[in-house]
């Protein structure tokens, strides 16, 4: 077994991201180490993957983001999710949990 990071599912991401943002508002750094660290170091999200998913997300009205400091004093952008994204959530959630056991089903039984 390679020691590469695995690639995530498509439409994952905003699962991930969405599950994250479900504890509280968070800027993007530390969306993605609550998912690294969540994962226990298994998934590492980039930045070039994650940025351009949060704007997508604030598009179709998911999440909500205003401007504030950062832990480290610095400016950010912190994203939260809205009535609509708690929605998605639920329902991609839920959607995610029946492939993941087909996928199993066929795993154990092929």
């Amino acid at each position: 077994m390679g020691t590469s990071t695995p690639e995530l599912l498509p439409g994952t991401l905003y699962l991930l991201v969405m599950r994250t943002l479900a504890a509280g508002p968070l800027h993007g750094y530390a969306i993605a180490k609550r998912i690294k660290e969540s994962s226990g170091a298994f998934l590492t999200v980039e930045e070039g993957s994650l940025y351009p998913a949060l704007n997508r997300m604030l598009v179709k009205g998911w999440l909500k983001s205003e401007w504030g400091l950062s832990e480290s004093n610095r400016k950010a952008r912190f994203y939260q999710l809205t009535a609509k994204g708690r929605k998605q959530l639920e329902q991609e959630d839920k959607e995610f949990r029946s492939m993941v056991r087909a996928i199993k089903l066929v795993l154990d039984n092929a």
